[in-house]
């Protein structure tokens, strides 16, 4: 079985690691009813509706 020489440093550790660490903003779509951007599988916070059904009554 392979066995490396020597230990890899924390910088290239730290480099390869952080390759995959992108932000990233979150997707958006737009409601429906009032045509808000709002993140998907969530409740609309500007009308309430979720699924064409109101389901926070918001003022």
């Amino acid at each position: 079985m392979a066995v490396p020489k020597q230990k890899k440093g924390r910088g290239a550790t730290h480099t390869r690691r952080s390759a995959n660490m992108k932000l990233e903003m979150p997707s958006r779509s737009v409601c429906p009813q009032c045509g808000a951007p709002k993140l998907p599988h969530h409740v609309c916070p500007n009308c309430g509706f979720y699924k064409d059904r109101e389901v926070v009554v918001t003022e």
